[in-house]
């Protein structure tokens, strides 16, 4: 099998591009999408990320010339789902409680991309394309003669400790903690590990596409910029012999909730050129231009989301993906960590290094925590006392890099993660510290 090119992949700037590439010079047609016959012998084929007639401004598809017809190929089977899970999630009743959990343990036996896959919950349904899945990942072995492709939803990836090279059908992206990589709802990929292993969280939208938030007031700039998204250079897999044994690989597709696998004999990834806007990308979260209060009172965190996918109602996302960088704190006479809250969004979070602000103690790098719709939240007791009584000055918070998937509908756990002995049973004990002090002004 000829692999793709080794070393660091080139990329193709721009968020929602109209992207066009080819790794061999002439296989992309100039004035049409599929002539009489493709270019050097290939086939053309359309990805229709979006309903055909949907608006112009929201139309996603590319076209691929491919060596082979994703068309050819046996019957898929299904086989066993692992930890991974998909909604409805129904093995446990919706919980209100807080939940907070250590990072993933590392899996006992060599385990790639697919199988490392961990379900701790989500909402919604994956028929009707609404709602989210909230996964993480621990992987010790590259994905060998093995793909992986969701029809069910997009794949947000946050990778916390360990590289991700990812080979798509469009090409390759590599990234690193502090990147996110994003692969669409239908496009096969597989994963290898540089760094022998990798762990990390993945959003799983069912919903509309992630986009970029409106930046209302906010005006033209800050946040994301969209030519800090980075789409891949076309690169390509080709068996030469298709008729010999030691060519089959494995495709393995989550369709409607399961897992189900089919043998190839040629590699999926065998796209020799492309053009259009369907397609994955990676972000370097450092990137992103950091706003907040230079006066009083801290601001919601929405002045923090990096993606948004929206719904038919103005403002309310089925999910956002928000981040919390190293930034500097200014505001006056004001209590700077994130305020005691309830909110009718649920909101995991993650913390991919350093401390995160508004909790001193027991959130891990790897960890998580859950805090569902209108459950009581906010800064722990020890965060409380130093942040009520410090001298304001301004103070930069530099090792930090914690996320949020926040969602309009409670997220019900699963079963394995809500009985999982990594998570921590006493997560309500850190406010036990919080007593009352309010005294009554003087007759």
């Amino acid at each position: 099998m000829n692999h793709m090119n080794d070393g660091e992949p080139q990329y193709q700037t721009g968020f929602g591009n109209e992207h066009q590439t080819e790794a061999v010079p002439g296989a992309l047609p100039r004035r049409q999408n599929s002539p009489q016959q493709a270019p050097l012998g290939l086939y053309a084929e359309q990805i229709s990320g979006t309903a055909f007639t949907q608006p112009r401004h929201s139309n996603r598809r590319t076209w691929v010339y491919r060596i082979t017809p994703s068309a050819r190929h046996p019957k898929f089977r299904r086989i066993d789902n692992g930890n991974l899970r998909s909604a409805p999630f129904t093995e446990n009743q919706p919980d209100p409680n807080r939940l907070r959990w250590n990072p993933l343990p590392a899996p006992e036996t060599p385990t790639d991309f697919i199988d490392g896959l961990y379900t701790i919950g989500g909402n919604g349904d994956v028929l009707t394309q609404a709602g989210i899945g909230i996964h993480n990942y621990y992987a010790t072995t590259s994905m060998h003669r093995r793909y992986f492709v969701n029809a069910d939803g997009e794949l947000l990836i946050v990778p916390q400790a360990g590289r991700l090279h990812i080979h798509t059908e469009l090409g390759r992206l590599h990234a690193a903690p502090g990147h996110i990589a994003l692969i669409p709802r239908g496009i096969r990929f597989r994963v290898d590990l540089p760094d022998a292993t990798a762990s990390g969280y993945i959003c799983e939208n069912y919903g509309s596409a992630f986009v970029l938030p409106e930046r209302g007031p906010i005006g033209a700039n800050s946040l994301a910029d969209r030519r800090h998204f980075e789409a891949p250079v076309a690169d390509y897999e080709h068996t030469p012999d298709e008729s010999a044994p030691t060519t089959q690989v494995q495709i393995v597709q989550k369709f409607g909730g399961n897992l189900w696998a089919a043998d190839y004999d040629h590699s999926p990834l065998d796209v020799v050129a492309w053009h259009g806007d369907y397609t994955p990308y990676r972000y370097d979260l450092a990137n992103f231009t950091t706003i907040g209060t230079i006066s009083h009172d801290h601001p919601d965190p929405s002045i923090f989301t990096v993606l948004t996918s929206p719904t038919d109602t103005p403002g309310l996302a089925n999910a956002d993906f928000v981040i919390f960088p190293p930034r500097w704190l200014v505001a006056e006479h004001t209590f700077r960590p994130p305020w005691f809250h309830r909110n009718i969004m649920s909101e995991y979070m993650g913390l991919i290094h350093g401390v995160y602000d508004a909790k001193a103690e027991g959130f891990l790098p790897g960890g998580a925590s859950l805090h569902n719709s209108f459950t009581s939240h906010g800064p722990d007791a020890q965060t409380y006392a130093k942040a009520s009584t410090v001298p304001l000055a301004p103070n930069k918070i530099d090792d930090t890099l914690a996320f949020m998937f926040e969602t309009r509908w409670p997220i019900n756990v699963t079963r394995h993660a809500m009985d999982a002995l990594h998570r921590q049973p006493d997560y309500d004990s850190v406010w036990d510290d919080i007593r009352p002090a309010f005294t009554p002004p003087s007759a």
